[in-house]
């Protein structure tokens, strides 16, 4: 039997044949291949000026501490809230002219992202608690179409909230003017795992570092399959 005629006969086997060889061959691919894993910030990681001087040496099982504050609605808000959650944090006030009001409007896009997403949650601290009282959330809120069900902006005692900001979310510098608006927030946005680890930084007024978080969040839901 001439070669030619032999791979006639037998063409449904050799295709089938090389068919379930590319699905294996890429399977195997997939499984070797190594799965990106984001990085877990350690205060030691972090800009000093950003980072308590008591945590500065802190190389690693840094957490995100627990908290009890009041939201838009009045309703309270700690931790159980976000149990088993991805979610972005943030520092602002309402009355912010400089880089808040895009630092929200880029919050609010991250949550017309995940709006459908039931492991992803957003959480932003006012920085002028005395100011940005319930009914002030509340009305921010609305002006700003935040989801309730999505995204708290919560306020309380301010040395609590000053406190998560400099020894939890390694997010502020500690120098002020001394006055009402004490506390230099950054414009960070900082992405917590499920297990209340700093999983990423970026620049809350800068759009492709809203691209990066939405992709990083996917990352991380890799990690944590819901």
């Amino acid at each position: 039997m001439k070669m030619k005629d032999f791979f006639k006969k037998y063409k449904l086997f050799f295709g089938v044949f090389f068919g379930i060889a590319a699905i294996v061959l890429y399977l195997f691919y997939n499984a070797l291949k190594p799965i990106k894993v984001l990085p877990v910030y350690q205060p030691a990681m972090v800009n000093y000026e950003l980072v308590d001087s008591t945590l500065q040496h802190i190389k690693k099982f840094h957490q995100i501490a627990p908290f009890r504050l009041t939201n838009q609605n009045g309703k309270i808000i700690t931790q159980q809230d976000y149990q088993d959650k991805i979610y972005v944090a943030d520092f602002f006030f309402t009355t912010c002219p400089t880089i808040c009001p895009k630092m929200t409007e880029n919050m609010a896009l991250i949550q017309a992202k995940i709006l459908d997403d039931s492991q992803v949650k957003l959480l932003s601290f006012s920085v002028t608690p005395q100011i940005d009282s319930v009914a002030q959330l509340k009305r921010y809120a609305i002006e700003k179409e935040v989801n309730d069900q999505k995204w708290n902006l919560v306020t309380g005692d301010k040395k609590e909230i000053y406190t998560l900001a400099r020894k939890s979310f390694l997010a502020v510098k500690e120098d002020g003017n001394g006055g009402p608006f004490d506390m230099i927030h950054t414009e960070n946005f900082i992405l917590v795992d499920p297990e209340k680890r700093i999983r990423g930084f970026y620049d809350g007024t800068d759009i492709k570092a809203m691209e990066k978080l939405l992709q990083d969040i996917k990352t991380l839901k890799q990690e944590y399959p819901n």
